[in-house]
C-alpha cells in the first residue's frame, strides 16, 4: 500500500452535518465526505451521561453506512451535564441565558462519545472522551451580553470555547479540548493509526 495515496485507504465519513466538527477534522488534512445520519438523540430512561454519548456515537455511524462500498465512518455525539442536569442546546435566546445561569460558578461535564466503523471488516472503535470547565461567577449582565455577542445557540452548555466563551471560565479540564467542540482529535488520530491511515 501506498502510503501517500489517499485513494488506498477506505473512503472516510463523517456522519455529522455539524460545520464544527467539519472544521476540526479538516484540520487532519485527511479528504472525507459528509454524511448526516439522522438518529433520534433522545436519552433512555436514567442513561448515564457516557453511555448515552458513546451510543449515539456509535448508532450515528452504523447508520451512515450505504453498504456500497470500504469506508470508514466516524460518529461522534456530545453531552454536557451541570448539577444533575443534561443541558442540550439550547435552540433560543432565553433558554441559553437560562443555561448559563445554572451553571454560573459551577462545574459543567462534557462527555464526547467517538465512534469509528469499518462495515467491511467488521471492524468497530468506541471511545468516551471527558472535559470539564469551571465558569466563574456570571452575573445577569455578564451571561446577556456574552449570549448576545456569542450565540452559542446551536452549542450544549451555551457557550463556544474557542470564541468569546473562554471569556466565561474559570478552569478548563481534561485529556483534549478539541473534545470540546465536539470531536476529540487525539483519540481519532489513534483510530485512524489503527486504520493504517499517514498520519504523524
Amino acid at each position: 500500500m501506498n502510503n501517500n495515496d489517499p485513494s488506498q485507504f477506505p473512503q472516510l465519513v463523517l456522519a455529522s452535518g455539524s460545520l464544527y466538527r467539519q472544521r476540526l477534522l479538516a484540520r487532519l488534512g485527511i479528504p472525507f465526505v459528509t454524511r448526516p445520519s439522522g438518529v433520534d438523540e433522545t436519552p433512555f430512561e436514567n442513561e448515564p451521561p457516557e453511555q448515552l454519548a458513546t451510543r449515539l456515537a456509535l448508532e450515528k455511524a452504523k447508520a451512515a453506512a450505504t453498504g456500497d462500498a470500504d469506508e470508514l465512518l466516524i460518529g461522534s455525539d456530545q453531552v454536557a451535564y451541570c448539577d444533575g442536569t443534561l443541558l442540550g442546546k439550547p435552540g433560543s435566546y432565553e433558554r441559553a441565558v437560562a443555561q448559563l445561569a445554572l451553571c454560573s460558578g459551577k462545574s459543567v461535564s462534557f462527555y464526547t462519545g467517538l465512534s469509528l466503523v469499518r462495515p467491511h471488516m467488521c471492524w468497530e472503535w468506541v471511545r468516551c472522551v471527558p472535559f470539564s470547565v469551571i465558569l466563574r461567577p456570571l452575573t445577569r449582565e455578564e451571561i446577556e451580553a456574552y449570549v448576545h455577542r456569542d450565540q452559542p445557540l446551536d452549542c450544549a452548555g451555551s457557550f463556544k470555547w474557542e470564541s468569546l466563551g473562554i471569556s466565561l471560565f474559570q478552569e478548563m479540564r481534561g485529556p483534549d479540548p478539541t473534545a470540546l467542540e465536539g470531536l476529540p482529535l487525539i483519540a481519532l488520530c489513534e483510530a485512524l493509526r489503527q486504520q493504517g491511515y499517514p498520519l504523524p
